[in-house]
C-alpha cells in the first residue's frame, strides 16, 4: 500500500490526541481507538502515524468528518470503508429429501455468498403454502428475490422479470440447451416472455409392489396391464391399485398421464382447446373401468401424500409418484422398501407418456431488491447442478442434462437401492416425461385448469357414477371455455 493513499488513518489518531479539543473530552475512548487503528497498520504506516499534524491540517487535508454532539461522535474513514454487504432472499419448499436442504442451506449458499460478497437467506415452506405466499408477496409488492414454485406459474407473468437472458447466459457458459420440458414450462409464446426459469424436474414413474405383481404373473407396463393385473391382485390379496381421484396435485398428474397416453389433451400444439374429443372419452371410460375393477372409494378423498403413505403401509399394489416413495422406505429402513420397484410411465393405446411429478420453476419478482444477484445465482447454480442432483438423491433431474454427464452411471448403481439398479429405469425419462399443457405450453389458462382441478373432477365424477363420461367431459369443457376466454381477454394466451 502506498503511504500517500492511507493518510486518513494517522490523522484519526491525531484528532483524538489528548491535546485536541475533541480528545480532551474522550480520553478513555482515545486509547481504544488508537490501539484499534495501530493494530490495523503495517510497520511503515505505524511510523507514519507518529507524525504530528495540526487540527487545521487534519480537517483541510483529509476531509474526515469528526462530529460531536454531547458525548456522541461519528468517524468516517475514506478508502477503508466497505459498502454494505448485498443480500439475496430465496424462498423454496421443504424438500422431500432432507439431505438436499442440508446441502443447499448449510453449504452451497454459504459458499456462493462468500464468493459473491452476498448474504443469502433461504426460507423453506411446505408445498401447500407456496401459492398463498406468492399471492401475498405480489399483493405487498415486497418479498423474496428468488421465488421457487413446484409447477409452472404463468398466472404471475405480469409480476415477474423475463428470464430469457438467464437461459442465454447458461448456454453461453457451455451448460448446453435446456430440455423442451423446461421451455414448455417457463415460456409464453404469445408474449414471447420466459416468465420463469427451471433448473430441474422430478420424474413421475410407476411405483409398484413387485411381490404382488409377481404373484399374478404380470408387470405394470401398459394401462391395460394395470387395470387387469390390479383387478387380479385385488381379488387375490384384497389390495387395490392406488391412483388418486381427488382434488390434489398427484391426481392431476395421473389423469393427464392417462389422457396423453390415450391421445387426448386439453389443448393442441397451437393452444386451441380440444378437450372434448373421442380420445378424451376413451380415457375417461378407461378410468371408470380401472376404478370399478381395481380400486376403492378411498382414492376419492386422497390428499397429495396419500399415495406415499398407503404404498409404504402396504395397503395398495401400485401408485404413480416420484421416487419419494422408494427413498422414504430406504432411508427409514422399512422392510417393504425392497418390494417396491419402479417402472416407466405406462403405455396407452397411442403412446407411452407420463408427467413431470414436480417442476421446479424459479421466478424473480419485478419488485425484487436484488434482481441481478438472483439471476447470477441461477446461472451459477446450473454450473454446480451435479451437486444438487446427488444431494437430492436423484430426486431433482437436470433441465440442463450436460451438467450431469454421468447421470446414467449414478442411477444404475445406487448404494441404498435393492437392487442397486432400481433407478436405472429413469435413464430415458426425457423420452416419456412431459409438461402440463402438452402438446402446447403451460399457459395461464392451463395453470388455472390444473389448479382448480377441472380434470380431476371430470374423471372422478365419471368414475364414481356421479355423471356419465360424456356429461363429465361436457362440464369440464364448459369450464375450460370460460377460463380460456378470461386469459385471452388479458392477452396472455
Amino acid at each position: 500500500m502506498h503511504p500517500e493513499k492511507n493518510t486518513g488513518i494517522p490523522m484519526i489518531i491525531q484528532a483524538f490526541d489528548r491535546g485536541s479539543s475533541v480528545g480532551a473530552r474522550f480520553q478513555g475512548i482515545n486509547r481504544t481507538i488508537r490501539r484499534w487503528v495501530l493494530r490495523s497498520l503495517g510497520k511503515g504506516e505505524r511510523e507514519m502515524a507518529k507524525r504530528s499534524f495540526t487540527r487545521r491540517e487534519i480537517i483541510k487535508g483529509t476531509g474526515i468528518g469528526i462530529a460531536t454532539a454531547g458525548l456522541g461522535f461519528n468517524i468516517l474513514i475514506p478508502r477503508r470503508a466497505h459498502a454494505a454487504k448485498k443480500t439475496l432472499k430465496i424462498l423454496q419448499w421443504n424438500h422431500f429429501v432432507p439431505g438436499y436442504d442440508k446441502w443447499f442451506n448449510n453449504t452451497y449458499i454459504k459458499e456462493w455468498g462468500a464468493k459473491n460478497d452476498t448474504e443469502v437467506i433461504v426460507d423453506n415452506i411446505g408445498l401447500a403454502g407456496i401459492n398463498a405466499r406468492a399471492a401475498a408477496e405480489v399483493g405487498a409488492q415486497k418479498g423474496h428475490d428468488l421465488f421457487m414454485f413446484l409447477w409452472p406459474p404463468p398466472v404471475f407473468e405480469e409480476q415477474v422479470v423475463d428470464m430469457n437472458d438467464v437461459y442465454q447466459e447458461c448456454e453461453k457458459k457451455g451448460y448446453g440447451k435446456p430440455i423442451p420440458l423446461a421451455v414448455k414450462s417457463t415460456y409464453n409464446p404469445k408474449t414471447r416472455k420466459y416468465y420463469g426459469f427451471s433448473d430441474s424436474f422430478v420424474p413421475d414413474p410407476v411405483n409398484y409392489r413387485k411381490d404382488l405383481w409377481d404373484s399374478v404373473g404380470m408387470k405394470p407396463d401398459t394401462w391395460d396391464d394395470i387395470r387387469i393385473g390390479g383387478a387380479k391382485i385385488k381379488a387375490k390379496h384384497g389390495i387395490p391399485v392406488g391412483i388418486g381421484l381427488a382434488a390434489e396435485i398427484d391426481t392431476g398428474m395421473a389423469m393427464r398421464a392417462i389422457m396423453y397416453s390415450y391421445g387426448a389433451s386439453v389443448q393442441d400444439e397451437s393452444g386451441n382447446l380440444v378437450i372434448n374429443s373421442k380420445h378424451t372419452l376413451e380415457a375417461v371410460k378407461f378410468v371408470k373401468a380401472l376404478y370399478k375393477e381395481s380400486m376403492t372409494a378411498e382414492v376419492l378423498s386422497w390428499d397429495a401424500s396419500s399415495n406415499n403413505r398407503t404404498m409404504l403401509a402396504g395397503k395398495v399394489s401400485l401408485v404413480l409418484n416420484a421416487i419419494s416413495v422408494t427413498r422414504t422406505g430406504e432411508n427409514d429402513k422399512m422392510p417393504i422398501a425392497d418390494n417396491i420397484w419402479l417402472a416407466k410411465a405406462a403405455k396407452g393405446p397411442v403412446r407411452r407418456m407420463g408427467l413431470e411429478h414436480v417442476m421446479d420453476v424459479y421466478v424473480i419478482w419485478k419488485f425484487a431488491e436484488n434482481i441481478d444477484g438472483a439471476k447470477k445465482f441461477l446461472v451459477d447454480y446450473i454450473g454446480n447442478f451435479r451437486q444438487g442432483f446427488v444431494s437430492s438423491e436423484y430426486y431433482n433431474f437436470p433441465c440442463f442434462p450436460k451438467q450431469v454427464p454421468d447421470l446414467k452411471k449414478l442411477i444404475a448403481n445406487d448404494a441404498k437401492a435393492k437392487p442397486a439398479n432400481k433407478y436405472a429405469i429413469l435413464e430415458d425419462v426425457t423420452d416419456w416425461a412431459t409438461n402440463v399443457g402438452y402438446p402446447g405450453y403451460a399457459t395461464a389458462a392451463i395453470d388455472e385448469i390444473f389448479s382448480t382441478w377441472v380434470l380431476n373432477t371430470m374423471f372422478a365424477k365419471a368414475a364414481a357414477g356421479a355423471a356419465t363420461p360424456e356429461e363429465a367431459i361436457k362440464e369440464a369443457e364448459e369450464k375450460c371455455v370460460r377460463i380460456y376466454a378470461k386469459w385471452k381477454e388479458k392477452k396472455l394466451i
